[in-house]
């Protein structure tokens, strides 16, 4: 069973879980394992390198110097920038935990999230939480323990023990289920599943504001327009509307992914899957970004006696890859594997997805041009924009964003003014 998109989300927001209730796949959720919740690795010299997941195994690693290990324990202890202008990851990283954590540490997440380049990407749009920290407790490691000791006294005060959040899940059945439950509860609306081309404002006063203009012949009159697709769709949706609107939209770079399922057969994989995979930093321009050990997050992705592994290659800096005939990019990343896991054997199962726009990447200016599109936004009351492209690209970002649409939109058709016909 194979993820040609997110792999699962993590509870830190209780918008995603709640959806999956809302929908009924409360019963089908499951957990990630334990192992795939606590290792992680690095792919570096060579070799797999488990990441410090504690701060014990943070002393004792050796992905780091000890002068970089103090530079970054020292940031609790240095000054915070000036507010007012955007400030790339690796930037912040440097500036407040030194060059190694930024090579090591702010690469490997970024790869991970975005498959970005963290001197491009802006801190406060791609990670608004550390930017807070920074303000709110002049340091990120102070700010995070602050929080925990909080959480521990609130914990205590209820009687119950303290655990550290970010438990990843998925549904039973694979992440489609979340939109194709969805789907299932709208299928009986009139124009489901018809593709839309463009929309106009009505002029005349009394009528629904909006009419939506489909495919073929389709036309259909609204009150609000909600657009959470990606944003080279909502430029394409909006061009005729807002031409400047529709270009700065358009304007929001994407990277390229290709993602390779591998089944392998068990006793081929000469390592222990004992975690949830590893990841190649960006600036090593390898022919892999990351594999996740998807049999081993989850329970029922792969036969029993096999495994299934996630390859995931192209980004920011390799976006050719995913151009590459399948015969090469397939050998490309056993070879990586054959270095990697030593596994020498052919899979006994693959699968290919290219995607030519993937993540949406938040790089320096991405806040001031979302500001700018907001405030452009006025202009249209009744028209929305929502996805992963503007305030987050996790599913949770997602979920959380669209909790949010919902109540705008529910204000704006409730309101007096909106029901009496009049312009709100």
């Amino acid at each position: 069973q194979v993820e040609i998109g997110p792999n699962g989300f993590l509870d830190t927001k209780p918008t995603s879980l709640q959806f999956c209730r809302d929908v009924g796949l409360g019963e089908r959720l499951i957990q990630a394992s334990d192992a795939a919740a606590t290792n992680r690795y690095l792919f570096l010299g060579d070799r797999l390198r488990l990441l410090p997941n504690s701060f014990g195994a943070f002393l004792g690693t050796d992905l780091i110097s000890w002068r970089g290990k103090l530079s970054l324990l020292l940031e609790r202890f240095r000054k915070l920038r000036r507010a007012g202008c955007d400030e790339s990851i690796d930037a912040f990283t440097r500036r407040r935990a030194g060059k190694e954590a930024a090579q090591v540490f702010a690469d490997a997440l970024v790869t991970g999230i975005y498959a970005g380049d963290p001197a491009l990407l802006s801190l406060p749009a791609c990670f608004p939480r550390l930017a807070e920290l920074e303000r709110d407790y002049g340091s990120v490691l102070k700010g995070l323990s602050k929080i925990a000791q909080l959480r521990r006294a609130e914990a205590a005060a209820k009687g119950q023990t303290y655990e550290r959040p970010s438990k990843m899940w998925s549904v039973r059945d694979g992440l489609r289920g979340l939109s194709e439950s969805l789907a299932s509860a709208l299928k009986h609306a009139p124009y489901y599943g018809v593709a839309v081309r463009g929309i106009q404002a009505n002029g005349a006063s009394g009528l629904p504001r909006w009419s939506v203009v489909g495919e073929g012949n389709e036309r259909w009159s609204a009150d609000a327009v909600v657009l959470t697709c990606p944003a080279h769709q909502q430029s394409g949706i909006l061009a005729d509307l807002d031409a400047e609107l529709s270009q700065r939209i358009g304007q929001i770079p994407y990277n390229r992914i290709a993602v390779v399922a591998f089944g392998f057969r068990k006793q081929d994989v000469p390592m222990p899957l004992d975690g949830f995979g590893f990841i190649a930093p960006q600036r090593l321009r390898r022919d892999l970004l990351g594999v996740q050990w998807c049999s081993s997050i989850y329970p029922g992705r792969a036969p029993d006696g096999a495994v299934l592994l996630r390859a995931l290659c192209g980004g920011w800096h390799r976006a050719e890859m995913v151009g590459w005939d399948d015969a090469r990019l397939v050998e490309s990343l056993r070879a990586e594997l054959r270095l990697a896991m030593q596994i020498t054997a052919a899979p006994i199962y693959q699968k290919i997805i290219r995607w030519d726009r993937a993540i949406p990447q938040y790089q320096l200016g991405h806040l001031d041009r979302v500001a700018w599109i907001e405030r452009r936004l006025e202009r249209h009351p009744g028209l929305f924009l929502g996805g992963n492209a503007y305030r987050g690209v996790a599913l949770n970002d997602c979920t959380e964003q669209g909790a949010v649409l919902a109540e705008r939109v529910a204000t704006l058709v409730t309101s007096p003014r909106h029901k009496q016909g009049t312009p709100s």
